[in-house]
């Protein structure tokens, strides 16, 4: 079973960067200056350096029409310029911290969930897509409950020579 994990395309955001502070408060964001610690951001899936510009913005990552609708604070670092992509390996984010896997099956119900606290995420990715209803997988940071990536089915391009 393989799995691909992108980042969030950065022109969503790049109006945002263009507000003043009133501008950014109507759209429930801001600008932080990271400074120790976490600041995932959600294009790159790496987390920002201290001194780096990001946006904190309201996202909706699991926009379904249903009672699993989801939203939270994410960061979206002012560099930021593509997607990161990852297939069969877990960007920065994911690493090193508790992580919440949230299953959903197609229709976006919430199916199974797993909690990763040892550095186990890869295992609990493979053991919730091994589920034939799970459709896809959020990962959220376990102890801010904030949207860290999705996690999708992938299908490896086979070469035949």
């Amino acid at each position: 079973m393989t799995y691909r994990i992108r980042g969030l395309d950065p022109a969503q955001f790049t109006d945002q960067f263009a507000l003043d502070d009133a501008g950014l408060a109507r759209q429930r964001a801001r600008c932080e200056i990271a400074g120790q610690g976490y600041f995932p951001c959600r294009v790159t899936l790496e987390d920002a350096q201290p001194g780096e510009e990001l946006l904190l913005t309201h996202y909706a990552n699991h926009a379904v029409e249903g009672p699993y609708r989801n939203a939270f604070a994410i960061y979206v670092r002012a560099a930021a310029r593509a997607a990161a992509e990852y297939v069969d390996s877990l960007p920065p984010v994911l690493r090193a911290r508790p992580i919440a896997l949230r299953g959903y099956t197609a229709a976006g119900d919430l199916h199974r969930a797993a909690l990763a606290l040892a550095d186990d995420v890869d295992a609990q990715l493979r053991a919730l897509l091994a589920d034939p209803e799970v459709a896809y997988i959020d990962a959220h940071n376990a102890m801010h409950g904030c949207f860290a990536a999705r996690i999708e089915r992938h299908e490896r391009e086979e070469c035949f020579t």
